[in-house]
């Protein structure tokens, strides 16, 4: 069974069983749950139309030659680092850094360097981190956190460098 089959099924597996709990739960929950979804649905689809769109430009404007001389994977430690300084630095939300880490492979990015961009985006993106983390929370903390999780990039590209596919 191909990894695309298994994530597949357990994606619409756990949709199903979820729907299942909620038919349960009956009929004023179910019809709550669809209409929050739905409404999420709505207010989602024009945030990743233009994260898209606008990732998209991103990637237009950023020459190719740029990528593979800071990404690419003749970079090594050197790329991955500059891979995870533009992760932290990267703004959006996951549509756009998603998107930029698949146009940097599609150009020619290296894999362990594009790995560090996406775990250091998800990890210290830092509008997340003055935006909404250190208002919920303490700061002391907050950094902490980031200091903590500072490793992750680079083992992440350790561990593709060792396994050697992408």
């Amino acid at each position: 069974m191909s990894a695309t089959l298994f994530i597949d099924i357990t994606l619409w597996g756990s949709v199903a069983v979820l729907g299942f709990m909620v038919w349960r739960r009956g009929r004023a929950v179910a019809l709550s749950s669809a209409r929050e979804g739905a409404m999420d649905f709505i207010n989602i689809v024009p945030r990743i139309a233009l994260g898209v769109i606008g990732s998209g430009y991103i990637a237009a404007v950023i020459p190719p030659e740029v990528i593979t001389g800071w990404l690419g994977p003749d970079s090594g430690w050197m790329g991955v680092l500059a891979a995870t300084i533009a992760g932290a630095v990267t703004p959006g939300g996951p549509v756009v850094g998603f998107s930029i880490a698949a146009v940097a492979l599609k150009v020619g990015g290296g894999t362990p360097q594009v790995i560090a961009y996406v775990i250091s985006w998800a990890l210290f993106a830092f509008q997340r981190l003055i935006l909404w983390e250190i208002p919920f929370m303490p700061a002391k903390f907050v950094w902490f956190r980031a200091a903590v999780s500072l490793p992750f990039p680079f083992l992440a590209a350790a561990l593709s460098m060792a396994i050697g596919k992408p």
